[in-house]
């Protein structure tokens, strides 16, 4: 699975997905994120802009539909170039970010793992030109009931949820959130003395998880 970025921030993607998990795992080509620039596909050569005043007036730039419209087009002919061996056609989704867009859950994430190819439409300054939601994106999706600056950190967001269904990215062993959904958690040390001159006050752990009773463990944690 390929997830692309458009996004006036590319550089914002590479500490993050190049770490810990989903660094192995990207390493391991078990998926990709790739950002891409969406300054170089605007018809300005000189000064590469990408936004404009909005017609009607109102405060702040908003990004153009050119730029928007030649990434997404360029990416899908790259993808569909790329699949050319093959006889089976890649299922591409193209997501713009807003507000107004659906409710972003743990079952969109596993809605999403069936496309092969993702593209995010990242917005930034005071949105998008409404052609890109009317013409260009398959559907928007919204991370929530807050506004940001940009669609950088919704993207980071739903590829990290997505990917955790993508078979090797997590391993062989299920998180804790897919198995039971979550409880809480403990580990050593058993007793812990938030103040080390007073042992009488102490945080501890729950003596059903020390029983070694997995019945009674279990029974605990569905209690919480």
């Amino acid at each position: 699975m390929v997830f692309h970025v458009l996004t006036l921030f590319p550089e914002l993607f590479n500490s993050y997905f190049n770490t810990s998990i989903l660094g192995r795992a990207q390493k391991n080509k078990t998926f990709s994120v790739q950002a891409y620039q969406l300054r170089n596909f605007s018809n300005d050569k000189k000064h590469h802009k990408v936004d404009e005043k909005p017609y009607g007036g109102g405060p702040g730039m908003v990004l153009q539909i050119q730029p928007i419209h030649a990434a997404v087009q360029s990416l899908k002919l790259k993808v569909i170039k790329n699949n050319t061996r093959t006889k089976k056609k890649p299922k591409i989704r193209t997501i713009l970010f807003s507000t107004r867009g659906k409710l972003f859950t743990q079952q969109e994430a596993k809605r999403l793992t069936k496309y092969d190819h993702v593209i995010f439409i990242c917005g930034h300054y005071e949105g998008v030109d409404e052609r890109v939601a009317q013409y260009i994106a398959d559907e928007e999706l919204s991370v929530g009931n807050v506004v940001l600056t940009g669609g950088e950190i919704p993207a980071m967001m739903v590829i990290d949820a997505v990917s955790r269904f993508i078979p090797g990215v997590l391993g062989k062993t299920e998180s804790l959130e897919d198995i039971k959904g979550s409880y809480p958690t403990y580990t050593r040390p058993e007793v812990y003395y938030p103040d080390s001159k007073n042992k009488k006050k102490s945080w501890r752990v729950p003596k059903d998880l020390l029983s070694g009773d997995h019945k009674r463990i279990e029974q605990w944690r569905n209690t919480k």
